[in-house]
């Protein structure tokens, strides 16, 4: 990987500007060209998005205005962009964040980047292939019984809604990377959260209830207790972390 002149306190306003509005570009450029391979294969995506709800059998999609179908096509071309981009952004910004660190700052980059990834991907997955189908047949069955209904999606709504759901259980499973830094900066112990469990269950049972896509128990408890279990996974890394740090410093 090429990378830039070392960006410190010595370097012109300008040039900071410059190597920024690099980055911002090519990052622009990548998501352009993966928003147009994503309009290629943007309606297996979207069948592949849809698939909870095929699979319940008795839910119909719908569009409600005629621009619908081609919004709803753009907006996965876009999300597939993003996506197919997101190489060229992570090097983009690493090409313009690492010339700025010290070398122990950069083992953490290092450690952080992959890990914070690969749990946004977990979070990704454990929405859509787990929470999302039981909290669909949930949603749009619960009291259905008082009348005979056919439950009607948009598909602009259901993008809308599916992407907000499982986006919210990738940020939520960044859990771990930001109490593992804080372990390890100090700012907090493993022994403090071990403590504080009590506290940390009832403040992400709050946390959970305002920014849970849905409102309904169900789905929020499905949203609690992995968050809680990130937790706990937390306290005994950051044991793991401390003993480490332990050790560098005797040594």
């Amino acid at each position: 990987m090429r990378r830039r002149k070392r960006l410190d306190e010595n370097m012109p306003l300008m040039e900071h500007i410059s190597a920024l509005r690099k980055v911002l570009l090519f990052a622009a450029y990548g998501i352009v060209l993966g928003t147009v391979v994503g309009w290629i294969y943007s309606d297996p995506v979207y069948r592949f998005l849809a698939n909870p709800v095929l699979q319940i059998g008795t839910v119909d999609f719908i569009t409600t205005t005629p621009m619908e179908p081609i919004m709803v096509k753009l907006k996965v071309s876009l999300v597939v962009g993003v996506v197919l981009a997101l190489p060229i952004i992570f090097w983009q910004i690493w090409s313009f964040v690492l010339p700025a660190l010290k070398q122990n700052e950069k083992k953490y980059l290092y450690m952080i980047v992959p890990s914070s990834l690969i749990l946004f991907v977990a979070g990704l997955a454990f929405a859509f292939f787990f929470v999302i189908p039981i909290g669909l047949k949930f949603l749009l069955f619960a009291g259905g019984a008082a009348v005979d209904s056919t439950p009607l999606l948009t598909k602009s709504s259901y993008l809308t809604f599916i992407i907000r759901f499982i986006l919210t259980f990738g940020l939520v499973f960044q859990l771990p990377v930001v109490l593992l830094l804080l372990i390890r900066i100090g700012v907090i112990t493993p022994a403090s959260l071990a403590k504080k469990r009590k506290y940390a269950f009832f403040g992400i049972v709050v946390v959970t209830m305002l920014i849970s896509p849905t409102p309904d128990i169900m789905t929020q408890s499905l949203m609690v207790l992995p968050t809680y279990l990130l937790y706990e996974v937390s306290i005994w890394l950051g044991y793991i972390v401390v003993r480490n740090r332990e050790k560098t410093l005797q040594g």
